[in-house]
């Protein structure tokens, strides 16, 4: 009798100590990400690599520890990191945009495009990161010369966030490119309805006028 009562607490306490894990992993991996949204990036780094050092199939914490590296200018090691993430489970649209805005970084154009373009095929509409992925796709068209291009993703990148100053400056920018003054000017007055401060609006919307 002694030995079954015995047995039956081992086996509850183990059960509880199994069931006590689950709560406290999660702890751990919600730490890394408010240490990430509280912008102390090398904490969450530390943190992400011993996630990883218990569990390498982890995810989320392969997406925190590339936010973080970004965040600190470590692009080659995001890119690397992601890179590793990514043959693990290739669809996680977060390491998608990661790897995408880390080559960006690394003025690895075309390879950034490619990954933003798997990433807008793959992700919702309504994903917090699809405007600034189109936000980047526009300055990689900027780069390349590709003016009525950027036009289409600036356009989409202002649907999303309609908020941002600057972004509206970038298309008002790529509309001057293309010679669509009128347009460019539109897009340059939001920008300074929003920021009256905006500098480069101001000198855009001044080039254009001139042109009209």
């Amino acid at each position: 009798m002694g030995h079954t009562t015995a047995r039956i607490g081992a086996a509850l306490l183990l059960a509880f100590l199994c069931m006590a894990a689950v709560p406290a992993q999660q702890a751990v991996q919600q730490d890394a990400l408010k240490l990430y949204r509280e912008k102390k990036y090398t904490d969450a780094i530390a943190v992400c690599e011993k996630e990883l050092a218990a569990n390498p199939n982890n995810m989320d914490s392969y997406s925190v520890l590339c936010w973080s590296l970004i965040a600190t200018d470590r692009y080659l090691e995001a890119e690397q990191r992601a890179t590793e993430a990514r043959k693990l489970n290739s669809y996680d649209t977060r390491l998608m945009e990661a790897l995408g805005e880390a080559k960006y970084f690394l003025g690895k154009n075309n390879e950034a495009l490619s990954m933003f373009q798997r990433f807008i095929a793959n992700a919702s509409e309504t994903s917090k990161d699809i405007g600034l992925v189109y936000y980047y796709m526009g300055e990689i068209y900027i780069r390349q010369s590709r003016f009525q291009h950027a036009d289409i993703a600036f356009s989409a990148a202002v649907r999303s966030s309609p908020t941002r100053d600057y972004w509206w400056t970038r298309l008002g920018y790529a509309r001057e490119k293309t010679g669509d003054y009128k347009s460019a000017l539109t897009a340059y007055d939001k920008a300074l309805s929003l920021n009256a401060a905006q500098y480069d609006a101001k000198r855009g919307k001044e080039r254009c006028q001139e042109k009209l």
